[in-house]
């Protein structure tokens, strides 16, 4: 199994994560995808990598820490970001995206030329986006119109929305990740969502340290869990847990490629 967005190195993983990360093999996770989402993090995240080939980072400008960010430094984020990507240890761009209306600090306009860059990135680069989009799907969904995918693809990641919301980014060629909520005893709408993505475009992700699955909500997530995320998924779509694990892992290898 493959957690295609697991943020392992926040500071909620200090003190531990040496044992987080033999609990997550224990558990069959055989790859996790660390998305970066603010330009100090770039390098130490690369390191972290490095240290495992089973960890690869993502690297992103993150729509919440764009408040953190003076405006006028945008570009020279982004160049940095450029080329770091250029050396090619990075499989992904993003975390990036759309958070909102209003994110203070950082208006719908500012968040959208950001993402924007993300997407030229992205396709320079040939790499696939990692996309985050709360509160702001007409606004993405506009975008989508007005800028080409990246040749390898487009993930949304902790997805929400509806099932028609997804009938219609599958459409788009949009991957799905889905986290912590498709296992709580409420989850409706998210499994909806499940029923309706194509099976060749489902993915899992923890998301931790955030949005830990049942039993473990509310305490702090991590990767070990993800077999949780399989299960549900497969008692959505009504196949063995075995098929799902085999199916969102090929998704993730085509998506992020072989070396995942």
């Amino acid at each position: 199994m493959i957690d295609t967005h697991c943020h392992l190195d926040a500071t909620r993983f200090d003190a531990d994560r040496g044992e987080v990360l033999e609990r997550a093999w224990a558990a069959g996770v055989s790859g996790i995808v660390v998305p970066g989402v603010a330009p100090g993090e770039w390098e130490p995240l690369l390191a972290l990598t490095r240290g495992d080939r089973r960890l690869h980072a993502g690297l992103g400008i993150h729509p919440q820490a764009l408040p953190s960010l003076p405006e006028a430094e945008d570009d020279a984020a982004l160049a940095t970001l450029d080329a770091l990507l250029g050396e090619g240890t990075a499989i992904a761009v993003g975390e990036c995206g759309l958070d909102g209306p209003s994110l203070p600090g950082a208006p719908m306009e500012r968040q959208l030329k950001v993402l924007r860059a993300h997407f030229a990135l992205a396709r320079k680069h040939r790499l696939p986006l990692l996309l985050h989009c709360f509160h702001a799907h007409p606004a993405l969904g506009q975008l989508l119109t007005e800028e080409p995918l990246p040749e390898r693809g487009a993930i949304l990641h902790s997805y929400s929305g509806g099932a028609e919301l997804a009938k219609g980014y599958a459409k788009r060629g949009l991957y799905f990740g889905f986290a912590g909520p498709v296992t709580f005893a409420e989850a409706r709408k998210p499994l909806e969502s499940v029923r309706a993505v194509p099976l060749d475009r489902l993915l899992v992700e923890t998301d931790a340290p955030d949005q830990a699955p049942h039993p473990h909500r509310g305490e702090r997530s991590e990767p070990s869990y993800l077999p949780r995320m399989v299960e549900a998924l497969a008692r959505a779509r009504g196949v063995s847990v075995a098929e799902m694990a085999a199916q969102t892992t090929e998704n993730a290898r085509r998506l992020f490629g072989e070396g995942l």
